[in-house]
């Protein structure tokens, strides 16, 4: 792997979230992570790769490493499509999805759904470990399906490995995102494992980001939810981590964050999907807003959620963001987006 700061930060893989447009708009609000994953390339028997998710890698503006995550369950399609990606010189590595939550992709074995066959996940591992050759070969993971008393048999086929990194979202497949994470499970492997070791999970603030790290001792952060709430969470992390106090965020720099987002996935939208409809570009932009605004105001929350055309939603922005006040650290502890992370601190 190349050097990379210690500790570093990673942004989480998001399906249609944490994509292109979001890795420009990071660029342009505070310089963004350390390392970057991909939105998984779906795999199967007839899959290609996905030409947006691609241009990620191809196109990657942030000057730092990019990873191409897949999610599959099928080791001879699995090193099919990692071949193909691994032949563009742009992508540093492959990494594995064994944490998906999502019904619909553990039905099918694939994502957390594959953390109930250990010997299925043994078998990809040293599939794309030989495919990767001399590049990086990573792996995201839960810390188990039904409960985290399973993440020691899952360390030990990870151990049998040569993975270049892996990161552990501290909750177990069952858990999804509505509770605390299981800070000594991630403490373990780095513990037991001779990677890097990455915690992932309720960082939402420095606090809570420099709490994890001191719990588990892990070599860096993974950051998502909360990178979609705080663009500025990477500089705000670097800033904590040097012995800087870090800056406040003001709702105006919000609103310009939110601007810039609009104007980025409206340019990819058009690029990838040759149109553009502005009504369904709004319900788009609610994705990323509905962790943006939460907790700021109900009133403001309640009407986002009930706009329908650009007008309405851009005047409401200005409407209540068009103003110097500082943004609170933390999202609301009663948020369904944002649980448990007040046990990190």
């Amino acid at each position: 792997m190349v050097d990379l700061p210690q500790p570093f930060t990673v942004l989480a893989p998001m399906q249609e979230v944490t994509d292109l447009p979001f890795w420009k708009t990071l660029m342009q609000c505070g310089g963004g992570a350390d390392l970057y994953i991909t939105e998984y390339f779906r795999v199967h028997i007839h899959s290609t790769l996905e030409k947006d998710i691609l241009a990620s890698l191809l196109q990657n503006p942030t000057g730092r490493p990019a990873i191409a995550q897949m999610i599959g369950q099928d080791v001879a399609e699995m090193r099919r499509t990692a071949a193909a990606l691994l032949e563009h010189e742009e992508v540093a590595g492959i990494d594995i999805n064994l944490g998906c939550p999502a019904p619909v992709v553990c039905s099918k074995q694939a994502g957390g759904g594959l953390l109930r066959d250990l010997e299925q996940v043994h078998r990809l591992l040293g599939g794309l470990r030989e495919q990767c050759g001399e590049r990086w070969f990573t792996v995201k993971t839960r810390v188990g399906f039904e409960s985290e008393e399973e993440f020691g048999e899952l360390l030990e086929v990870f151990a049998r490995h040569e993975i270049d990194m892996l990161s552990v979202h501290g909750r177990t497949v069952r858990e999804r995102y509505q509770t605390p994470v299981h800070v000594d499970v991630v403490r373990t492997a780095v513990e037991r494992l001779a990677c890097p070791v990455v915690a992932n999970g309720n960082v939402v603030d420095v606090a809570t980001g420099q709490s994890y790290l001191r719990q588990t001792e892990a070599a860096g952060l993974m950051v998502g939810r909360g990178a979609i709430r705080n663009p500025w969470i990477f500089p705000q992390l670097r800033a904590a981590f040097s012995g800087q106090e870090p800056e406040p965020v003001e709702r105006r720099q919000l609103l310009n964050y939110i601007l810039i987002l609009w104007e980025e996935t409206a340019r990819a939208r058009v690029e990838f999907r040759q149109g553009f409809e502005e009504k369904k570009h709004v319900q788009k932009m609610k994705r990323y807003l509905n962790y943006i605004i939460a907790g700021l105001d109900d009133d403001f929350e309640f009407r986002m959620k009930r706009s329908r055309e650009k007008e309405e939603l851009f005047a409401l922005l200005h409407d209540f963001l068009d103003n110097d006040e500082h943004v609170p650290a933390l999202p609301p502890e009663r948020s369904k987006l944002f649980c448990g992370f007040r046990e990190l601190l």
